[in-house]
């Protein structure tokens, strides 16, 4: 069977060429969009600066503050030492190592059994204010809700 489309109406023949072009025409753009410069249309004026036309700023005289001499230093301590006799004994407690040798035995240990215990729970019926709701009795006091049971 023949094509019956024609060659030149074929719209992805040149596709991968087309997406290079935009592709680098794109590059091209943002690269010349980011190193745009752009200058002031203000006359400027670059000339010679004159220093004899600055004023000298008048500096304020400050007064120094007297602030009152240090205390003067404590008396020295006296150079006598005294000894004191320790006459109490402090016993030191002896802390033995928790390691094991290898030649310790294991004492193996028989399942323990754990008894649990039951706890009898009595709730009186005479302290249940409130009667369970079931469909159908949602209205009425506790008395018509214990005769719709």
């Amino acid at each position: 069977m023949e094509l019956k489309k024609n060659p030149k109406a074929n719209v992805g023949r040149n596709s991968s060429l087309y997406f290079a072009i935009g592709l680098a025409l794109m590059l091209f753009l943002t690269n010349s969009a980011i190193n745009y410069k752009s200058y002031d249309k203000s006359d400027i004026d670059i000339g010679l600066l004159n220093m004899d036309e600055l004023d000298d700023e008048e500096v304020p005289i400050t007064e120094q503050i007297q602030t009152p001499p240090p205390p003067p230093p404590p008396p020295a301590a006296p150079e006598i030492i005294e000894v004191v006799e320790d006459e109490e004994e402090i016993e030191e407690t002896v802390i033995e190592s928790t390691e094991t040798d290898e030649e310790e035995e294991i004492v193996e240990v028989e399942e323990i059994e754990v008894e649990e215990v039951e706890e009898d729970v009595e709730v009186s019926f005479a302290v249940i204010e409130n009667v369970p709701i079931f469909p159908g009795c949602e209205k009425g006091t506790n008395d018509e809700k214990k005769k719709c049971m």
